[in-house]
């Protein structure tokens, strides 16, 4: 991590104040009782709120990871609003990613930072996240997939067609924010065009055929999503 200047720091606590001015106990309430608990502070504060402390600080890589630093849940919501993606490292990615402690963490930094990197750098993450142990960070491999499967247009089909068997392979962890997450990156290559989604939907009927409880849940619920509309139709 590069060094980070006074003046900088200052400006990561000015924020984190902003942030603790809109603190609302009943939001963190409402948060947890869907499954958003941090190790860190938690000030309940909503994503249209974050977006709005965010949008004067876009692309600062130097203040995105002066808020990481800061042990407050939505400081770091809004380090993945700020930073710059080509800025972005493999060793940030991954000293990020061990502070994942909830599912709004992990699919707020995949899908609005992560899966924005140049070159293949999300693409390897999200292979080597997807054999993770830890529950949030098998997670963040799978969101990424359905991050890039949304955003990246100019990314070959292949990708694709290795995430899909990356898929299936992982397709038996019965962990709720795994599976679903899983499911979430199955039904996103789908939609991608006519050609994945005949695809993705063989992928299901074979994971379907799996025949574990996560499995089949993973691959009817995307076999559902696929029958209402196909691709280019």
């Amino acid at each position: 991590m590069r060094d980070l200047t006074d003046e900088v720091r200052r400006e990561a606590e000015g924020i984190v104040a902003g942030l603790r001015a809109r603190r609302s106990d009943e939001h963190v309430a409402g948060q947890r009782r869907f499954g958003i608990t941090s190790n860190v502070e938690q000030l309940g504060v909503t994503m249209p709120g974050m977006r709005a402390i965010a949008k004067p600080y876009r692309r600062r890589h130097d203040l995105a990871e002066a808020l990481w630093a800061m042990p407050v849940l939505e400081a770091r919501m809004v380090a993945a609003l700020v930073d710059d993606p080509k800025q972005v490292t493999r060793e940030q990615m991954q000293r990020w990613a061990k502070d994942f402690d909830n599912w709004a963490l992990v699919d707020n930094c995949c899908c609005n930072l992560f899966d924005r990197t140049p070159g293949d750098l999300a693409i390897v993450q999200a292979m080597k996240w997807s054999r993770h142990k830890a529950e949030y960070i098998k997670r963040a491999g799978f969101v990424l997939m359905a991050g890039l499967a949304v955003h990246r247009k100019e990314l070959d089909d292949a990708v694709f067609c290795m995430f899909l068997s990356t898929i299936k392979r992982e397709c038996d962890d019965e962990r709720n924010f795994v599976k679903k997450a899983a499911n979430w990156a199955l039904r996103q290559i789908g939609k991608r065009n006519a050609t994945l989604h005949d695809l993705a939907m063989v992928e299901a009927q074979r994971i379907v055929e799996l025949d574990t409880p996560a499995a089949r849940w993973i691959g009817r619920d995307a076999i559902r999503e696929f029958g209402k509309k196909k691709p280019g139709r």
